[in-house]
């Protein structure tokens, strides 16, 4: 299950760099130890930490797509 939690976090910081949201600052692997299951023998699994931060365009991003969504709801009612 691990693995698939690191793919869906790659995705999502791939989204929000690619739509000019957030900027890499810092990607981090290692390894933990975990166990199968109750008593299980401990197995070494994928980690990964992806550091974003906020691009420079962010804040002009999020309000005009507020602007946005108030235009689609008011055009709604």
């Amino acid at each position: 299950m691990l693995s698939a939690a690191i793919a869906t976090v790659v995705t999502i910081a791939e989204i929000l760099k690619n739509n000019g949201l957030a900027v890499e600052k810092k990607i981090m692997t290692s390894t933990i130890d975990m166990r199968e299951e109750s008593g299980g023998r401990p197995v070494q699994k994928a980690k990964i930490e992806i550091l974003l931060g906020k691009s420079e365009k962010f804040d002009e991003l999020m309000a005009a797509a507020a602007a946005e969504d108030a235009l689609e709801n008011e055009e709604q009612s």
